[in-house]
């Protein structure tokens, strides 16, 4: 009978043994006093020891000394004791042997049932390249955003040196029709630098808040091109309107732009008192539109509107395209309404 125990027992023992010898990950089997009583194969080969100077000595004795590292004693002799488990416990250490090393710990109590004894099973799994890998990931993220950040600057000094070359030109000029065009022209640039500033001062991650980008947006526009002399208001429409990706705000900022300065250019006169310009953004789903509209002189009732093609025209269609949208317009006496829409959008939503 003692025999057939003691044979089980020594099987049992090396069955244990030859588990831990095959795990991949280093793991240490530690005793009450955190002996240890068995480690594995990666264990000795990750760490550079061998099995004599490991098996039977305290953890802490290990090598130089190497793993009296202050934040395993607190989970092997306080976290384990009370809690009896612990999970990803990450330690930073610098080894003598095989340098800087980044380890995730799980540490579990063992409990016999036939016996007051207890063990602890200690696994180490270093995580250094990944922790290496996120940090350069997080280097090169951070300097897309210097180099980004640097591109906007770059891009808004270019702009406006193109805005104030306009303008002297603009005085030299003597063709009315020239000036017009130059006019025009230095609009068209105020309106891109507009886009550009309001759009990446209000983006942190990959998707534009679309409400609040274009309140901004045609807080510049009104600014930079409405004169205090003209009786014209330029609003916005309240509330979550939805999201869209940077390439399509800046689309739409666009187009919201054109649309702006066609109204202001054609829709009111001078004798023009209560001038308004709406612009409104409306989501269903996945599908939006977007409104532009005046209460200028528009069309006589029962005319088809059909606007001019021209320069303005022709960028918001452009836009339009690349958006997957469609452009139509509806003129009256009571003003215009210009609307790019997405897909199947359902009015019934707005």
């Amino acid at each position: 009978m003692f025999s057939k125990e003691f044979r089980d027992q020594r099987e049992a023992c090396a069955m244990a043994d030859a588990i831990v010898d095959t795990v991949r990950e280093p793991l240490l089997v530690l005793d009450n006093e955190l002996r240890v009583r068995a480690a594995s194969r990666s264990f000795y080969s990750t760490f550079g020891v061998n099995r004599t100077e490991t098996q039977g000595k305290l953890l802490y004795e290990l090598g130089n000394g190497e793993w009296d590292i202050p934040k395993l004693r607190i989970l092997l002799g306080k976290i384990i004791p009370e809690r009896g488990t612990m999970e990803g416990y990450e330690v930073e250490y610098k080894f003598p042997n095989i340098g800087q090393r980044v380890m995730l710990l799980n540490a579990r109590k063992v409990f016999y049932e036939d016996s007051s004894q207890t063990n602890i099973l200690l696994g180490i799994e270093d995580i250094t390249g990944q922790r290496m890998n996120e940090r350069e990931k997080d280097e090169l993220l951070r300097q897309k955003d210097v180099l980004l950040e640097e591109m906007r600057h770059r891009i808004a000094n270019s702009l406006q040196i193109i805005a104030s070359i306009i303008l002297l030109k603009l005085r030299t000029v003597v063709s009315e029709e020239t000036r017009q065009h130059l006019n025009d022209t230095h609009k068209r640039v105020m309106s891109v630098a507009a886009v550009q500033e309001q759009l990446h001062s209000s983006v942190a991650v990959g998707t534009v808040e679309i409400a609040p980008y274009l309140l901004k947006l045609c807080d510049a526009l009104s600014r930079s091109m409405i004169d205090e002399n003209r009786r014209v208001t330029l609003k916005t429409s309240d509330g979550n309107s939805g999201s869209a990706t940077l390439r399509n705000a800046e689309s739409i900022g666009l187009i919201v732009t054109e649309l702006v300065i066609n109204a202001l250019k054609h829709a009111f006169n001078s004798e023009t008192k209560d001038g308004k310009i709406f612009v409104s953004y409306n989501t269903s789903g996945t599908d939006w539109k977007l409104s532009v509209t005046d209460n200028g002189v528009g069309k006589p009732a029962g005319v088809f509107a059909q606007p001019k093609i021209g320069l303005g025209t022709g960028i918001v269609k452009a836009l339009a395209k690349q958006l997957d949208a469609q452009m139509m317009t509806d003129s009256g006496p009571e003003g215009t309404t210009v609307s790019v829409t997405h897909a199947t959008f359902a009015p019934a939503a707005v």
